[in-house]
C-alpha cells in the first residue's frame, strides 16, 4: 500500500488564546472522522498550533482507497418483467447482466460491480473544507467580500502530500507550500519543502515551536530559569501558562521589577493585576514572600533587551498604583458600613438583592454551627459580611478577588480573625481538587452560600441539563457534597435543603427535587476515585430517616473494600438469592423467633429449637456479628469484615439445609434466620444493585 505524510496548515491573524487548544484539538478531530469516513488509513496524526496557525500533520496516509465490490439487491425473480428491467436500468446494465442469490428463502436480483478506489489527492480539499467548517466556533467573524467564516481572517493554506502540494481552494485560499515566519525578525516567508519535515522547517527558518506542548515546556523551563537566576521560586499557574503558550510562538523569557512600595497591598492583588492584565508570573523569595519582580515571556528575540524589559515595567506600574488607590480607598469605610449598600445589588432577577442573600447566609450559617460544633456568634457575623466585599473598587477591578479581599478588609476593620478567615474562605472549594476553608466558620458559611445559591436559582426553574449549567450548580452542588464528607460532618442534606427552602419562602415540593439533583452529583464525586457508581447507588438505596452524606461516604468507603474481596461476589449472590426466597412470606412469617427494636436486631435464641447444627452455627455467627454492630453501628468496615467471616457459615448452610422445609415450623425458623442475614448486609446497602 503506497502512502505519503499529509500536511495540513492553516494561517491566520492571531488567534484567541483561551481557545487555542479547542481550536486545534477539534481541526484534528475532524480532519481523522473525515479520512476515517474514506477509509483512508494511516499511523499517526500530530496536532500543531501557535497564534498565527493550526496545522496537522498525517503520517502515512494511504495513498488510493482500497478496491470494492459494490453490491444492489433488487425485486425477486417472481416479480413482474417490468420491475426487473426497471431494476437493471437504473444500475446501468442489461437485465442478462444481473445475476440470482438466495436470500433467506426467496432468490432474488443482484446487481454486483467491482469499484476502484479514488485517489486522496482527490479527495482532500472537500475532507479539509469539511474538517475547517465543522470547527465549533462561538463568534465567527467574516471579512472582506468573502462568503465565509472563521474565528480569525485567514491569510494562507498550506496543504501537501509528501513534496507534493495538493490542489485546492477553501475560505477564497489557494494552496500552497508556503508559509509565514515572524512579522518582525527573521525570514518573513519560507517555503516547506517536505510534509513531515514541518515541525523542523519552522525551528530552522524561523525558530518557531509549533507544538503547543513543546512550546509550552519551553516556556516552563524559561521561566524556571530565570527564576533561578534570581534567586527566587517561580509561581507557575497551569492556565497561565497555557495562555502564555497561546499568545508566543518563538518563546524568550525575562525579568523585570517594580517598586516594593507597592508590598503594602495585600500581595493577592497584586498578583491578579500581573496575571490578568499583563500575563506575568510572579515570584517569592526564599521565605515564600512575594518579590516585587515579575517574569514576562516576549515573542522575539531582541537584541537590546533592556528596551523590552523597561516597557513591561512601564506597563505593570499603572496597574500596580490602580491596586494600591484601590486598597486605600475601600479602606476609608468598614465593610458593616456596606451592608445597606448591598440592598441595591442584585442577586439574580427573581431572587432578590445579594443583601437579602447575605441575611439568609447569616441565618442559616447560625442553623448549621449547632451541627457541625462551629462557633455561632462569629460564623453569623461572617455569613452576614460575606458579600460586602462586592462593592469595594478592588472586587470590581478584580472580580477573581472575591472574599480574599473581603478578608483584608474585615481584618483592617478590627474583626475577629476567625471571621475574616471565614469571609475570605468562604468561596471554597471553587473548582475541581481546590481546598475547603480551613475553619469550621469558614465551612459554616461556604456550605450555606452554596446551598443558598443552588436552591434559589433551582426554585425560580433556572435547573441545569446534561449539557448547560449556565450558573455553575453542579459545580456547587458537587463542592457542597466535599465540604460534607471531608469536613466529616453531621449535617442531613435534606433538612439543610429544608431550612433554605423557609429562608425563601418557597413550595416545600422543591426540597426533594433539589435534594436529588444534589445526591446525584455524588457518583462524579466518587467517579474521581476510581469507585463504581453502582456502589453508590447500592448506600443510596438504604432507606433511613437521615440523610448524613458522610455517613454515605463511610458506607461508600466500606463497601469498595468489600468489593476487593474474593469472597464478595458469592456473597452478593447469596443475598440474591435470599431475596428471592423471602418475596414469598409476609412480614409476620418472617420475624419468627427474632425481633428488632430501634434498628438493632435482637435475637431470642432462647426460644429457637435448632432442627440441626448448620442452623445453630449461622445463629451463632450472625450473633457475634450483631454484637459487634451494636457496639458500633458506624463502623462500617468492621461489619463488613463481619460478613466476609459470614461467607464459610452461609456456605455450609446452603449446602446443607433445605430452607422451605416439608416441617412447617422448620421453614418459618429457617426463613426468620436467613432474614438476619438479609439484616446483616441492610447496614450497609443494597446489595441487589451490585448483582445486575
Amino acid at each position: 500500500m503506497n502512502t505519503q505524510d499529509f500536511l495540513l496548515e492553516l494561517g491566520c491573524e492571531e488567534l484567541p488564546s483561551k481557545c487555542l487548544q479547542q481550536l486545534s484539538n477539534a481541526l484534528t478531530h475532524n480532519l481523522t472522522i473525515e479520512l476515517d469516513k474514506l477509509k483512508l488509513s494511516y499511523s499517526s496524526v500530530e496536532s500543531f498550533a501557535t497564534p498565527r496557525r493550526l496545522a496537522v500533520l498525517v503520517s502515512n496516509l494511504q495513498l488510493q482507497q482500497n478496491d470494492q465490490t459494490i453490491e444492489r439487491k433488487g425485486p425477486s425473480i417472481s416479480a413482474p418483467d417490468r420491475a426487473i428491467e426497471g431494476f437493471a436500468k437504473s444500475c446501468g446494465v442489461a437485465k442478462n447482466v444481473l445475476v440470482q442469490k438466495a436470500f433467506g428463502n426467496t432468490e432474488y436480483y443482484f446487481f454486483t460491480k467491482q469499484q476502484s478506489g479514488l485517489k486522496a489527492i482527490d479527495l482532500l480539499e472537500s475532507v479539509v473544507d469539511t474538517a475547517i467548517q465543522n470547527i465549533p466556533i462561538a463568534k465567527p467573524m467574516r471579512w472582506s467580500s468573502l462568503n465565509t467564516y472563521f474565528v480569525r481572517p485567514t491569510h494562507w493554506l498550506i496543504m501537501m502530500l509528501g513534496f507534493n502540494v495538493v490542489p485546492a481552494s477553501i475560505m477564497g485560499l489557494t494552496s500552497g507550500s508556503t508559509t509565514r515566519g515572524l512579522r518582525f525578525t527573521g525570514e518573513r516567508t519560507f517555503d516547506i519543502t517536505c510534509a513531515k519535515d514541518y515541525q523542523k522547517i519552522l525551528l530552522e527558518k524561523a525558530q518557531i515551536e509549533a507544538n503547543f506542548n513543546t512550546r509550552k515546556e519551553m516556556i516552563r523551563k524559561q521561566v524556571i530559569q530565570v527564576a533561578n537566576n534570581n534567586s527566587a521560586t517561580a509561581v507557575i499557574d497551569e492556565s497561565l501558562l497555557d495562555e502564555v503558550c497561546a499568545l508566543v510562538e518563538y518563546p524568550r523569557a525575562f525579568s523585570g521589577s517594580f517598586s516594593s512600595k507597592f508590598l503594602d497591598v495585600p500581595e493577592e492583588a497584586l498578583i491578579s493585576a500581573m496575571k490578568s492584565h499583563q500575563k506575568y508570573f510572579h515570584m517569592l523569595d526564599m521565605n515564600g514572600n512575594l518579590m516585587p519582580a515579575f517574569i514576562s515571556v516576549a515573542n522575539i528575540e531582541s537584541s537590546d533587551l533592556s528596551v523590552i524589559i523597561d516597557g513591561n515595567e512601564r506597563v505593570i506600574r499603572p496597574r500596580l498604583s490602580d491596586s494600591e488607590f484601590f486598597w486605600e480607598q475601600d479602606k476609608s469605610t468598614t465593610l458593616e458600613s456596606k451592608i445597606p449598600k448591598l440592598d441595591s445589588v442584585l442577586f439574580m432577577d427573581g431572587l432578590g438583592s445579594m443583601g437579602e442573600k447575605a441575611r439568609r447566609i447569616e441565618t442559616l450559617s447560625g442553623y448549621i454551627t449547632d451541627i457541625i460544633g462551629a462557633n455561632t456568634k462569629h460564623s453569623t457575623r461572617a455569613g452576614l459580611l460575606s458579600k460586602t466585599d462586592l462593592i469595594t473598587d478592588m472586587v470590581g477591578e478584580f472580580a477573581d478577588l472575591q472574599g480574599v479581599m473581603g478578608g483584608y478588609y474585615a481584618l483592617n476593620d478590627g474583626e475577629d480573625p476567625v471571621v475574616a478567615s471565614a469571609i475570605s474562605e468562604h468561596y471554597h472549594p471553587r473548582f475541581s481538587g481546590d481546598t475547603l476553608p480551613s475553619t469550621k466558620e469558614g465551612l459554616c458559611v461556604s456550605i450555606a452560600d452554596k446551598v443558598d445559591s443552588i436552591v434559589g436559582i433551582y426554585g425560580i426553574g433556572h435547573k441545569p441539563t446534561g449539557s448547560k449549567d449556565p450558573y455553575a450548580l453542579k459545580r456547587a452542588a458537587l463542592g457542597l457534597l466535599r465540604m460534607m464528607i471531608e469536613s466529616k460532618s453531621q449535617l442531613d442534606l435534606f433538612k439543610l435543603i429544608g431550612q433554605s427552602v423557609k429562608l425563601y419562602e418557597l413550595d416545600e415540593e422543591i426540597i426533594q427535587e433539589v435534594y436529588d439533583f444534589t445526591v446525584s452529583r455524588l457518583e462524579m464525586y466518587y467517579q474521581e476515585q476510581d469507585i463504581d457508581k453502582m456502589l453508590v447507588k447500592a448506600v443510596l438505596a438504604i432507606k433511613s430517616s437521615d440523610s448524613i452524606v458522610y455517613d454515605w461516604h463511610l458506607r461508600v468507603k466500606a463497601l469498595n473494600t468489600f468489593m476487593q474481596s474474593d469472597d464478595a461476589k458469592p456473597l452478593i449472590e447469596a443475598n440474591k438469592r435470599l431475596r428471592n426466597i423471602h418475596k414469598e412470606f409476609k412480614s409476620e412469617d418472617i420475624l419468627g423467633g427474632y425481633s428488632y427494636s430501634e434498628g438493632k436486631i435482637t435475637i431470642n435464641d432462647k426460644n429457637v429449637n435448632f432442627s440441626n447444627e448448620f442452623d445453630e452455627k449461622l445463629l451463632a455467627a450472625l450473633v457475634r456479628i450483631n454484637k459487634t454492630i451494636q457496639k458500633d453501628e458506624e463502623d462500617y468496615l468492621s461489619i463488613v469484615e463481619g460478613l466476609l467471616q459470614l461467607k464459610p457459615v452461609i456456605d455450609d448452610f446452603f449446602d446443607n439445609v433445605m430452607i422451605l422445609d416439608d416441617n412447617l415450623e422448620v421453614r418459618r425458623h429457617r426463613v426468620a434466620l436467613t432474614n438476619l442475614v438479609l439484616h446483616q448486609f441492610q447496614f450497609i446497602a443494597d446489595f441487589t444493585y451490585l448483582s445486575k
